[in-house]
């Protein structure tokens, strides 16, 4: 019987630690599900999405985005680095409801946003 009720140290602090651990698993999974959200995410391609480099690279990415729960995917290509990018990034927000957006051209920066 003593040594049913002997623990060393290292014992001891593992034990505790995964009390404590197991103690705080409800509220880390509940407050974690609470905090997902619906995200809608817009991407716009200079060019075609399957021109086997940089458009393409994007809309693979774009791809695996859209495999994560609880995200919508707005895409939009061929979209030309004028003022055109701007009423797209309207459209995408206004119309999709688009929290996050990525323009992939360096010309759709100066002066569209």
């Amino acid at each position: 019987m003593t040594k049913l009720l002997s623990m060393n140290r290292r014992n001891f602090l593992q034990a505790s630690a995964a009390g404590a651990l197991a103690g705080a698993m409800p509220g880390l999974i509940a407050s974690s599900a609470a905090a997902q959200t619906a995200l809608t995410v817009g991407f716009i391609y200079v060019g075609p999405k399957d021109d086997y480099g940089y458009n393409q690279a994007h809309a693979e990415g774009a791809a695996a985005i859209k495999a994560m729960p609880g995200v919508t995917l707005v895409e939009e290509e061929n979209v030309p680095e004028t003022v055109d990018v701007q009423k797209t990034m309207e459209s995408m927000i206004n119309l999709d409801g688009a929290t996050l957006l990525f323009p992939t051209s360096f010309g759709y920066f100066d002066p569209h946003m």
